[in-house]
């Protein structure tokens, strides 16, 4: 033989070297005629950033460092970030969080409060 083998013989191959449960998966989520050993891996994805093209690690650094310390405990940094991340990802609840805040602060400077 001259080592010269199909696609197929190949597909095969890699096919019947794996463990039973790999094999069962790729034959119940895929289906061995879909599946493809040979493809190229996805890019990785794409790094996340907001409108001011910081990431969410850069935004929770940048608002802790201007918050005075006496303000800061591990709840609040959850917080933080939490935002950040749900800002930076456009998520719903966080966007609404965002826009109450401001209408709340709003409404209290209208009111002559703190």
């Amino acid at each position: 033989m001259t080592g010269d083998y199909s696609d197929d013989e190949k597909k095969k191959a890699v096919f019947d070297s794996m463990s039973p449960r790999r094999q069962k998966h790729i034959l119940n989520k895929v289906g061995y005629d879909k599946w493809n050993p040979f493809e190229e891996p996805k890019d990785p994805i794409d790094i996340r950033t907001d409108k001011t093209k910081r990431t969410s690690q850069m935004l929770v650094r940048e608002f802790l460092q201007a918050c005075p310390m006496e303000r800061y405990s591990n709840s609040y940094g959850r917080g933080v970030l939490e935002m950040a991340m749900g800002i930076v990802n456009n998520e719903d609840r966080f966007l609404a969080m965002y826009d109450f805040a401001l209408w709340y602060k709003e409404l209290l400077e209208k009111e002559g409060r703190e």
